[in-house]
């Protein structure tokens, strides 16, 4: 075995977890195994298997031109703290009970102090129309260089004080900021306490108003966008008992609900039976809520109606132009026959004048 690297010590808080990695390289392909001393004085090292620990212990070993093997631990305990070390060998008599190795094993350890997580007591309350978010300590707890209030990856506040206690204000009401925040103290290793804002389901419908087409598929879908989420939707049309909704499945209504969205699909709309309003109701611990959504079915022909309207306001003017232009011609053909006459006369008139000379 050539050489083996692994991360020299670990701080972890317990119901954290921690990942060690091992890698080893010669020829042949060397074994790794992962053992194990715990911090007792009369302790001795014991060999780690997948599984160990009431199934907290995950080791995964890979062996392609050199050898790499990842232990990861679980929902640590203070009894997870000790010596961990990772052994390479690619004797062929490592394994052997009664012959010893050639080779010996080489060994890389890891330190890993597993710390009590000290309890952090997070509360939210609302004064003149503001929610004040806390988070203490209920044991002192040393080297606090500052405090971080997060919401998701957003950063709310910073600041660099050493105290148990910290705060953070928001302008509002819960309704509007409903959410899970992080009070993180700045302590090696890093500690999270959890502040809730939980408020009944604020649903709201992605569109108000929905339109299909008969024989289409209408889709009608409703969200929720407040914490906690929603452990059941249900949905029922207007003019049906709360208590008999649509069940999925039934007829030609397929529900699909998941987390704070839900979706209704009407199959084969019908003018007469599926038009009107439907309403979407959420549960979750806290309360429920609902929204309506207006569906409109509109006839096949619809879309027709304006081409047809179309053509209909050129027929008529192509027939007002006809009308017109037949009515013109009679008048144009008289005014004609009346200047032929006239010219007529005067040459005959010219002529008996010539003829009258003549003689």
């Amino acid at each position: 075995a050539g050489f083996i690297k692994s991360p020299l010590s670990q701080k972890r808080l317990t119901q954290d977890s921690v990942e060690l990695y091992c890698e080893a390289i010669g020829n042949p392909i060397p074994e790794i195994q992962w053992w194990f001393e715990g911090n007792e004085p009369n302790e001795t090292y014991a060999q780690l298997w997948d599984g160990a620990r009431q199934d907290r212990v995950k080791i995964n070993a890979t062996y392609n031109l050199h050898s790499t093997s990842t232990i990861y631990i679980a929902n640590l305990t203070s009894d997870d703290s000790g010596m961990y070390e990772c052994r390479a060998s690619n004797d062929p008599d490592r394994n052997h009970l009664s012959k010893s190795p050639k080779v010996k094993w080489i060994r890389s350890q890891a330190n890993v102090f597993v710390i009590e997580r000290p309890d952090i007591i997070g509360q939210v309350s609302s004064v003149s129309g503001k929610l004040i978010l806390t988070c203490n300590m209920t044991v002192p707890y040393p080297a606090i260089e500052g405090h971080k209030w997060m919401h998701g990856d957003k950063t709310l506040q910073t600041d660099t004080e050493s105290s148990v206690f910290t705060s953070y204000t928001i302008e509002g009401v819960a309704e509007e900021h409903s959410g899970v925040y992080e009070c993180v103290y700045k302590t090696s290793p890093v500690i999270k306490g959890l502040v809730n804002i939980s408020v009944p389901p604020q649903v709201m419908a992605y569109k108000k108003s929905e339109h299909g087409n008969e024989g289409d598929t209408g889709v009608l879908t409703c969200k929720n966008p407040s914490f906690p989420p929603v452990s059941s939707w249900l949905w029922y049309k207007n003019g049906q008992e709360v208590s008999a909704p649509i069940i999925n499945g039934s007829g030609r209504y397929i529900i699909k609900s998941s987390g704070n969205k839900t979706e209704l699909r009407i199959l084969k709309l019908n003018i007469e039976e599926d038009a009107g309003d439907y309403h979407c109701n959420a549960t979750n611990s806290y309360g429920s809520g609902g929204a309506t959504v207006n569906l409109r079915v509109r006839s096949r022909l619809a879309a027709l109606w304006p081409f047809l309207g179309i053509v209909a306001e050129v027929l008529v003017l192509v027939t007002i132009i006809f009308i017109y232009e037949k009515r013109r011609k009679p008048d144009e053909v008289l005014d004609g026959k009346s200047c032929l006459g006239k010219s007529n006369a005067t040459n005959h008139k010219d002529k008996n004048v010539r003829q009258r000379n003549a003689n």
